[in-house]
């Protein structure tokens, strides 16, 4: 059975446990502000901009010249601030900061004590696991992880919202699109952001999905994908398309692929990227022939091939009856970031509310860490074997 957390004033986000600074009572900033545990280890032009919300240019002029000082002395704009550490700021650098923050409109009142907005603004998603101050939540299919063109509301605008106060705002460590569901990781710390970073970067962190895709899949074992993919934004938006390898600005992507379930009209894979590029997933799936059932930019996804009653999560309350119809429609992608695994073995999975055809209601076996054949250079599928356990392309 799953389990997820929600926010609501019943259940605050899980700051005030952690001796988090977040929701802490300080309306207003000190003259010198104490670096929270938070805020701990980012470069201060970094801790400045947090705090002040002023144009960088001119927090660097500060530092430059003395105004700003770390525990009375003075430094450079890229030294490291630690957890206690006093800043000393210039007298006025706090009515330029409010005047700054005016500017952009009246701000909503916050509840200090849970540490969020009680305004009637729409909810963060449901939480399904911490692990300090790293956060995951189940992001509906809907929801963009970034405010962007054409949408404003994004999980980053409601965390901010949220934590408006907050001395270090909680923020996304990676992306989903918009349509995609599935575990999202939140830093609620500058260093829990740098270490989770760091493990994306490097390839530790292990990331699953589940896919519903177009047709017959062809193979039976694990394989692996392997294209050269390009951005093309010739037609006004972003797309990315297939490229020949060493074609220039185009780059690698891998990914890991087993099926679950094969039908002849549609079938169910287990996804781990082995890269993170974008739209990654569904480019290379449709590079195969095997397009994302619902997929519109990538695949010719018939309407009839797509379930009814897809959604990624319920409705909040507040959405209205025209956006939940949305979330339904056939068109929905049924694409889902099933499970991350940070290098320490965290697990935060969840399963998708796929539902009658396509509902996926066991949490499959990891994808094996087992090593991939030479390809000869070329893109494609290749098999794995259990042997070739040194071949760089897993990178693990």
């Amino acid at each position: 059975m799953r389990h997820s957390i929600r926010m609501s004033e019943d259940n605050p986000p899980p700051t005030q446990a952690q001796g988090s600074a977040i929701g802490s009572g300080a309306q207003s900033l000190p003259e010198q502000p104490m670096v929270q545990e938070t805020e701990s280890g980012q470069k201060l032009l970094q801790f400045l901009q947090r705090r002040l919300n002023l144009p960088p240019t001119l927090l660097h002029r500060w530092v430059r010249t003395g105004q700003v000082r770390i525990n009375g002395s003075r430094c450079k704009p890229f030294a490291r601030v630690q957890t206690g550490d006093i800043v000393r700021l210039p007298p006025f650098a706090f009515k330029m900061a409010e005047e700054s923050t005016a500017a952009d409109g009246p701000q909503e009142p916050t509840d200090f004590a849970s540490g969020f907005r009680k305004a009637d603004s729409p909810p963060l998603p449901p939480m399904i696991g911490t692990d300090g101050y790293l956060w995951a939540f189940n992001k509906p299919a809907g929801l963009p992880t970034h405010p962007g063109t054409g949408h404003e509301d994004s999980l980053s605008s409601r965390l901010a919202a949220y934590f408006a106060d907050a001395p270090f705002k909680p923020v996304p460590v990676h992306r989903l699109d918009k349509e995609t569901s599935g575990v999202l990781l939140v830093a609620a710390s500058y260093e829990a952001l740098s270490v989770a970073q760091d493990a994306l970067r490097s390839g530790t962190m292990s990331k699953e999905y589940v896919v519903w895709v177009q047709g017959n899949w062809p193979f039976a074992e694990t394989q692996l994908l392997r294209h050269f993919l390009l951005k093309d934004s010739a037609q006004g938006y972003e797309k990315v398309r297939p490229a020949a390898p060493g074609e220039a600005d185009s780059r690698e992507a891998l990914c890991l692929v087993r099926p679950l379930r094969v039908d002849t009209r549609q079938s169910l894979l287990l996804v781990r990227l082995l890269t993170g590029r974008t739209h990654q997933i569904r480019v290379q799936l449709a590079a195969m022939g095997h397009p994302v059932v619902g997929d519109s930019k990538y695949g010719s996804a018939p309407r009839r091939h797509v379930p009814r009653g897809v959604s990624s999560l319920p409705a909040p309350a507040r959405m209205s009856g025209t956006d939940k119809a949305k979330l339904l429609s056939p068109e929905s992608l049924l694409l889902h970031a099933l499970r991350i695994t940070m290098p320490c073995g965290r697990v935060f999975s969840c399963l998708p509310e796929w539902t009658e055809e396509h509902a996926l209601e066991q949490m499959p076996d990891p994808v094996a860490a087992v090593e991939a054949p030479e390809h000869g250079g070329g893109c494609g599928a290749f098999p794995l074997t259990e042997q070739s356990a040194t071949n760089k392309f897993l990178r693990q």
